[in-house]
């Protein structure tokens, strides 16, 4: 199987499919889409595009099952940016068993791994229940990719999802949220050879960031996530070198935890900052955590796969954000899972190992044909029957997340 993981990932990573973050995009998405399309065509896969924004696409493949209650597999098209890579982002290089390349952990190389599995379930006997296979946009910046999938999805009785993201191989049962927002300080701008007539705004904002640094958020510790944390990220004043700046502006980045209300978390730090003489914006970015349960059918068939395969099988959490906690909020029980670590996405020599992608294939299979894989039936979810996925009007679906 290691020549055919490869190839795949590799024709996979030397496509670009950078983000747009807004923008009209240059069709990297959509040319991912149609690879995998016809990839699993040509494997007797039914596999369809679906439009998500102008010039930009999800692709959706279905294995039927026995039972036409759905598991779903779900990984995203897009990567970010290249900037700064010391590699060649699209050559696809394996040096020592790792293919290099942006987006190869993240996440070129769980959407590998399940285009083989899907395509090993295709042959033979049905499994237990339907397999839909779903790449999609937008998971970089907006997250819309994955709106619209549950757009695609409403019609199906989906009872399990697994999200395909770098975990190192262990099963991902939470991850954190975040609300991102900006604050801004107000001075008056004058000539730099005249400070004392001026007001810096630069200087009015040292003290809020003191703030920050020294009160950290007082959620109570998550068992798998530790604590909810609050950072600046981005600060932005002045307009040149001989000018007191009137106006400083600092993002802010608010990972919350499961359990924390969004809207809630932003108007206590509005109330605590502009105590502090700081305008804050609404958040520019919202998104919810995710808290699965341990014993959920979907996690409990994958550690099972896990613990067959003789690897580590214990549930753990995630810092970073997901599509899952929007499957999940539909009412999707998710789990997030794939080769690769959090630490080689994004990062300058973007890699993942090709025996991790392979054994991702391997336990994703075993996961989907196990005796009685994925049912919610007398799971922790507390449902007694599987759910039809649910999908939100707009007026409650969450903001656009980066």
């Amino acid at each position: 199987m290691t020549t055919e993981v490869e190839g795949l990932l590799r024709d996979l990573v030397r496509i670009p499919s950078v983000n747009p973050r807004g923008g009209p995009g240059d069709g990297g998405e959509t040319a991912v889409a149609e690879y995998v399309r016809d990839w699993l065509r040509r494997r007797g896969v039914r596999a369809e595009l679906y439009e998500v924004l102008p010039g930009r696409h999800n692709v959706v493949a279905v294995v039927p099952g026995r039972s036409a209650e759905a598991v779903l597999l779900e990984s995203h098209l897009d990567t970010v940016e290249t900037d700064g890579m010391t590699v060649d982002p699209y050559a696809g290089e394996i040096r020592d068993g790792r293919l290099y390349g942006r987006g190869a952990c993240d996440a070129k190389g769980p959407l590998a791994a399940f285009m083989l599995a899907l395509a090993d379930l295709a042959l033979g006997e049905p499994p237990p229940r339907t397999v839909v296979l779903a790449g999609v946009c937008d998971e970089e910046h907006a997250y819309r990719g994955v709106l619209h999938l549950l757009d695609t999805l409403a019609d199906r009785s989906v009872v399990g999802a697994i999200v395909g993201e770098p975990t190192g191989l262990v099963p991902a049962v939470a991850h954190k949220g975040v609300v991102r927002y900006t604050i801004r300080t107000r001075g008056r701008a004058g000539h730099s050879s005249r400070p004392e007539e001026a007001v810096n705004a630069i200087t009015l904002m040292a003290p809020v960031i003191a703030h920050l640094a020294a009160h950290a958020p007082t959620t109570p510790l998550h068992p798998l996530l530790g604590p909810a944390t609050r950072t600046v990220t981005r600060i932005r004043g002045g307009t040149g070198p001989n000018t007191i700046p009137g106006v400083c502006e600092a993002d802010i980045d608010r990972r919350t935890l499961p359990g924390e209300d969004l809207d809630t978390v932003w108007q206590a730090d509005r109330t605590e900052l502009a105590a502090l003489g700081a305008e804050v914006d609404p958040p520019f970015t919202v998104d919810p955590a995710l808290e699965t349960a341990s014993d959920a059918d979907i996690v409990t068939a994958l550690r099972e796969a896990l613990r067959e395969h003789g690897h580590p099988y214990e549930v753990q959490g995630m810092p970073f954000g997901t599509d899952a906690s929007k499957l999940a909020g539909a009412g999707i029980p998710s789990v997030v899972f794939g080769p690769g670590r959090v630490e080689d996405a994004h990062a300058a020599e973007e890699s993942v190992e090709v025996k991790e992608v392979e054994l991702v294939t391997r336990v994703v299979i075993a996961t989907l044909k196990g005796r009685g894989a994925v049912s919610v039936r007398g799971s922790a979810a507390g449902r007694d029957q599987p759910q039809r996925t649910r999908t939100r009007p707009p007026s409650e679906r969450p903001p656009t997340c980066a």
